[in-house]
């Protein structure tokens, strides 16, 4: 197994700041997967779930609109449900409502996210920590032997700081835009949801009217 000898060398060789680094990349990677597909499943076509809703509302059918929100079971589908549980109320009292489940829902879109953001905040500040201290390493090795030193001398300390460089940008670059595009997701689907909310809103109340 040459390549994963290679690849514990070169770790090894990076030092301790090493260690947060792969914390940091095991973690982004964990919370990539999760959110991948957690907002897969979340994710349907609501202008069709809005033209199946207008079709039963209008038909007064409204227990039969509440049931399809129940099995649909994703975000938009949740905040209609709640909406349509206020139908015989007024629009101040239906519109609260959607506005309380979007406030349980919103968050669990985001969960996680700002964890991730923090992995790719801090992982090149731990490539950078690890190449001060290879530097300083290097230059302690200098000081002791008064400047006559040889190259393989620098060598570890100059190592330690490229290694661990290079470790924080591998992390920090793909968690970044895999966080960049998960926030753009997760506004994307907001706004989806802020307009179908409204439409239900004018739904509801133009029934009752």
């Amino acid at each position: 197994m040459p390549q994963l000898s290679e690849a514990y060398e070169i770790i090894f060789t990076g030092g301790i700041i090493m260690l947060p680094i792969m914390a940091c990349s095991v973690v982004a990677l964990a919370i990539t997967i999760e959110r991948f597909f957690t907002l897969r499943r979340a994710t349907i076509d609501t202008r069709e779930l809005m033209d199946t809703m207008r079709t039963f509302l209008m038909k007064k059918r409204i227990q039969e609109a509440i049931d399809i929100c129940q099995e649909m079971d994703v975000p938009v589908a949740r905040i209609m449900k709640a909406g349509i549980l206020k139908h015989n109320r007024g629009k101040e009292d239906i519109r609260e409502a959607i506005e309380d489940a979007g406030h349980l829902e919103i968050p669990r879109l985001e969960r996680y996210l700002p964890a991730m953001a923090t992995c790719a905040n801090i992982a090149p500040l731990l490539g950078l920590l690890g190449t001060v201290a290879g530097m300083i390493k290097a230059f302690a090795q200098i000081k002791d032997k008064q400047g006559l030193v040889n190259p393989s001398d620098l060598a570890e300390g100059i190592s330690n700081a490229l290694v661990t460089t290079a470790a924080g940008l591998t992390v920090a670059i793909p968690t970044l835009v895999a966080y960049n595009y998960f926030v753009t997701r997760v506004d994307n689907m907001v706004l989806e949801m802020e307009i179908s909310s409204s439409e239900l809103v004018e739904l509801l109340t133009n029934e009752d009217n």
